[in-house]
């Protein structure tokens, strides 16, 4: 039960820096999602950092799923596909890597449209 109010403290920390950052970028860029660029990349730098530190360092795992799993996960999953695919690559899993991109950006899409058409169907708005 602490691991699970570690992840979701971390969570709640990770969501509202989203909230916060992609408010400010809005403000500032509102033509784009800048937002969430930015916190893909803040996202994709830690969990970077974290994994390139993690052997050298003391973190418990209780940090780790506060930082990783709830704080990182919350503000950005990206980062945590982007740190598996980088994994997968230094370990000479090329195709695996390559693999992993094709499937969670290909299927993320085709999963927005078929939400897309089942909301619009159900709503009689499907052009």
């Amino acid at each position: 039960m602490g691991e699970i109010l570690v992840v979701g403290l971390g969570g709640f920390v990770g969501c509202t820096l989203r909230y916060l950052l992609d408010k400010g970028a809005t403000t500032f860029m509102p033509a784009i999602p800048l937002g969430t660029l930015l916190v893909n990349v803040i996202a994709g730098l830690a969990i970077g950092f974290i994994i390139g530190f993690e052997p050298f360092s003391s973190i418990t795992q209780r940090s780790r799923l506060f930082i990783v799993t709830g704080l990182l996960g919350g503000l950005s999953t990206f980062s945590a596909f982007s740190a598996e695919t980088v994994l997968l690559f230094e370990n000479g899993q090329y195709l695996h890597s390559g693999l992993n991109v094709l499937m969670n950006v290909g299927f993320s899409l085709i999963a927005v449209v078929i939400g897309l058409f089942i909301a619009r169907a159900l709503s009689g708005a499907v052009k």
